[in-house]
């Protein structure tokens, strides 16, 4: 009897994680995350995505996002997971 392991691995589209959809140009919220030698004094901050950096494995997952701060203007690189929301565009 043969067995399909792909089917019983596949996700319904409802569990996919959010951060899939993320393109550059977007607007995201993104999870603060603990950085050594700074205040933990906000628990979410405002980006705008600026480049989606692919996983080896499938280059179309996306597992690190270059980001801009909208308050700031810092860039720096997170990961995808921190992404909480992605804001629609009007």
């Amino acid at each position: 009897m043969s067995v399909d392991h792909v089917a019983a691995t596949k996700a319904p589209d409802e569990a996919k994680p959010g951060f899939l959809d993320v393109k550059p140009g977007m607007k995201v919220i993104v999870r603060n995350d603990e950085r050594p030698g700074e205040t933990q004094d906000q628990d979410w901050w405002m980006a705008e995505v600026i480049h989606c950096g692919g996983a080896a494995r499938d280059p179309s997952i996306h597992n690190l996002f270059q980001v801009a701060d909208v308050d700031s203007g810092v860039i720096r690189w997170i990961n995808a997971d921190l992404v909480t929301h992605i804001l629609a565009d009007r």
